[in-house]
């Protein structure tokens, strides 16, 4: 379970050790599945892209989107990085 109360479902496409292993112990947009990184400008600027993709927010339900995307948004505002939404 996240900061915010709200739970992210597992994924059964996805192994959560292997963000882990590519990225290391960092904040993600989807902690539970260790997706979307949100550790420097690059990945906070790549996650929001690929949240912004139709194959890529169709795994997870509307409210885990929207979840993420709060999440980009202020890694965003850490990172001083202006996100136009869609």
């Amino acid at each position: 379970m996240n900061r915010q109360g709200k739970e992210i479902h597992q994924r059964e496409d996805v192994n959560p050790e292997e963000g882990i292993k590519k990225y290391g112990d960092v904040e993600f947009a989807d902690p539970v599945n260790h997706k979307y990184p949100l550790d420097t400008p690059e990945h906070v600027r790549a996650a929001h892209r690929y949240i912004n993709q139709k194959d890529n927010a169709g795994k997870y339900k509307a409210e885990e989107v929207k979840l993420m995307k709060e999440r980009i948004h202020q890694a965003a505002g850490k990172f001083g990085i202006e996100i136009n939404e869609d």
